[in-house]
């Protein structure tokens, strides 16, 4: 996992991650966004953890608590 802030901020917008997850989180969009391919393919594949993996990240996203897929903090420019 990588170390939360580990090269500043990062170039992923944090407003576009937020919408990606609420609008199309069930099909993982916000995880591809954001750099995780993986995840993104579970995600999809499971339809969001049937909607309760999609709901958890959309919280963590507005918390600001995802990092992008090199450990740097969405940026909310």
């Amino acid at each position: 996992m990588p170390e939360e802030n580990a090269g500043g901020t990062s170039d992923k917008k944090w407003l576009v991650a937020l919408l990606l997850s609420w609008l199309l989180g069930c099909f993982g969009a916000d995880r591809f966004y954001l750099g995780y391919t993986g995840l993104g393919i579970a995600k999809l594949l499971t339809f969001g953890g049937c909607g309760i993996w999609a709901i958890i990240d959309l919280v963590m996203i507005v918390l600001n608590k995802i990092p992008d897929s090199e450990g740097r903090t969405l940026s909310k420019d």
